[in-house]
């Protein structure tokens, strides 16, 4: 009789440390902080993805800068590059 009930016991403490193990660990957040969240990861996507410009200045010299010049032609380059390989045939 005493070995059943230590059987019990132990089956009934197994399966609460199991189902403690086993339950959901992410802390639940307020609607305010999930927003929050998720605008500061917009935000860090977004200057991750701002391009660069690239252009020549009076002198002929390449410049690439994070804002486009005024007034001069220039060409909007990624930061990242495109996934692939591209080939260009230049004469």
């Amino acid at each position: 009789m005493r070995a059943t009930w230590a059987i019990l016991a132990g089956l009934a403490l197994g399966g609460g440390l199991a189902w403690w193990l086993a339950r959901d660990q992410a802390p639940q957040r307020s609607p305010e902080a999930r927003l929050r969240a998720e605008q500061a990861a917009a935000a860090n996507a977004e200057d991750a993805q701002r391009p660069l410009y690239r252009w020549r200045d009076d002198a002929g010299n390449l410049q690439i800068t994070e804002s486009p010049p005024k007034g001069r032609r220039y060409e909007r380059i990624a930061r990242e590059p495109e996934p692939g390989i591209r080939v260009r045939n230049t004469p």
